[in-house]
């Protein structure tokens, strides 16, 4: 018999349609994470609603909760679109999966701005540093001088997503690698519980543009030497890319390309997520050395979420009677009268 979850499914019940990323891409390793972590959670699917913007991460929504309601947004239009699905509806448990570009560049106010409202939902941004779905172009998360496979050297300083959310007020940021199930699945199970918007920056190499000019098996090195009898969009297999080591290690993950990625994971007894200019420090000096830390970067749980802000009413918009939602004649003639 099937292993079940405290609420009686089953982890089937949180998977989704097929994957149609490149075989090996990470985001498919995060998808098996969130349908885990969901499982292990017990979250009831139909009570899920899931958001997307544009892009390769954007469409993995489709492959995890088939159950769950969803709705893909416009490019970059993610934090707005769960800022109304929230007032409307704040019984649902929402998870929004958005991509670098998608956060960091054309909806980065979103970003922020959801993050000041501290709306109640599980934030997922796949970090790979170029646009996968539009080529590989360099994103807003690239670091300086990083350098394309055609030899493009990014000439901009990247935006550190995790500082930001610190700094624009968010009560729950973290850090991961797609590869990491051990460190990445309780953190989504912790965003679940979080009350307020809990945001996890995972890192999630892209295998299809990871390729640096001068390799012989590079897209560009076959485009320059082959013949087109056909055009076609055929993308190898490659061996998915998994870590697992502990608290306060550092390791290095050879990408696809050959390009080397540093991780290094946070130890927990050497760090106090709770302070938030230790947490800004910590990232800042990662950055200076040239490492990703990994783990729970910061948490405040203090934080007035959206509906104490506003005051919004116990009984989400969505569930109120139009008696309930229709003020009455007189308190409509009183309300016009300010207008007079």
């Amino acid at each position: 018999m099937a292993k079940q979850n405290n609420i009686g499914l089953e982890k089937n019940d949180y998977k989704g349609g097929k994957s149609t990323l490149c075989v090996g891409c990470g985001h498919d390793s995060i998808t098996n994470h969130i349908t885990t972590a969901f499982f292990q959670a017990n979250v009831k699917p139909y009570d899920v609603a899931k958001l997307s913007g544009i892009g390769c991460s954007s469409k993995t929504p489709a492959y995890f909760m088939n159950k769950s309601h969803g709705f893909n947004s416009l490019h970059g239009r993610m934090g707005p679109l769960a800022s109304g699905v929230y007032c409307a509806n704040k019984d649902l448990k929402l998870i929004g999966i958005s991509g670098d570009g998608d956060t960091a560049s054309i909806g980065l106010s979103g970003f922020v701005h959801l993050l000041r409202r501290n709306v109640p939902m599980v934030y997922l941004c796949y970090n790979n540093g170029v646009y996968g779905l539009t080529k590989g172009q360099f994103s807003a998360t690239a670091e300086e001088e990083a350098v394309l496979k055609d030899g493009t050297q990014n000439p901009f300083h990247e935006i550190d997503l995790c500082a930001l959310a610190i700094e624009a007020g968010c009560g729950f940021v973290a850090r991961s690698f797609s590869g990491d199930a051990k460190q990445l699945v309780p953190l989504i199970q912790a965003a679940i519980h979080h009350n307020g918007t809990a945001f996890i920056d995972v890192i999630s190499p892209c295998i299809t543009f990871n390729n640096h000019e001068g390799s012989s098996k590079s897209f560009v090195a076959v485009k320059d030497s082959k013949i087109n009898l056909q055009e076609l969009g055929v993308i190898e297999s490659s061996e998915e890319i998994k870590v697992d080591y502990e608290e306060g290690e550092v390791a290095e993950v050879e990408l696809h390309d050959g390009s080397v990625l540093t991780l290094k994971k946070i130890d927990s007894h050497a760090h106090d997520f709770k302070d938030r200019m230790s947490a800004l420090q910590l990232i800042d000096a990662g950055n200076k050395e040239d490492k990703l830390l990994t783990g729970l970067l910061y948490l405040n749980q203090d934080n007035k979420n959206t509906a104490d802000r506003l005051g919004l009413s116990s009984t989400p918009l969505a569930k109120l009677k139009e008696s309930e939602l229709r003020p009455s004649a007189e308190k409509l003639e009183e309300i016009v009268s300010r207008f007079r």
